[in-house]
């Protein structure tokens, strides 16, 4: 199947305590799943723009700041109706613990901690995203593309 290249950014949000905030989702091809706030890229835009602009709009935050690049992954889903291949950056951020005041209403998030995550039992956006803040690497790891 071709599917159309697609440029898109993610923030992983850390509390305090080590929590992390994810969203959880269902994708008609991929089905439930968790991942951190972010989204495509905008024409014009680079990633840590991305984040910025994707946590605003997902979560009302603004006062956060993409701290360092974790990872960056590739995968196949639809989105909207199109086949695409996405080229993912996963950036780190730490923050308060705090609720959401997210664009959409019916949004099903939670503050997972670090053990949580690890036995979550569905899947995550970025697969790996529980080892990798468990042993958090000295710089960025390409996971490469992830069927």
């Amino acid at each position: 199947m071709n599917r159309t290249p697609r440029q898109a950014a993610r923030i992983v949000v850390l509390s305090p305590t080590g929590s992390v905030f994810l969203f959880r989702e269902n994708n008609v091809e991929v089905g439930i799943h968790w991942l951190p706030p972010g989204g495509g890229i905008d024409p014009g835009e680079s990633p840590e723009e991305c984040v910025r602009r994707e946590l605003r709009e997902e979560t009302g935050w603004t006062d956060l700041e993409p701290q360092r690049l974790l990872c960056t992954w590739e995968h196949d889903f639809t989105y909207q109706g199109t086949p695409v291949r996405q080229y993912e950056h996963i950036y780190v951020t730490s923050g308060p613990h705090r609720d959401p005041v997210p664009e959409y209403p019916e949004a099903h998030w939670r503050w997972l901690s670090q053990d949580a995550l690890a036995a979550l039992g569905e899947p995550l956006w970025p697969p790996r995203l529980d080892e990798l803040l468990a042993r958090v690497p000295a710089g960025p790891v390409h996971l490469g593309l992830i069927a």
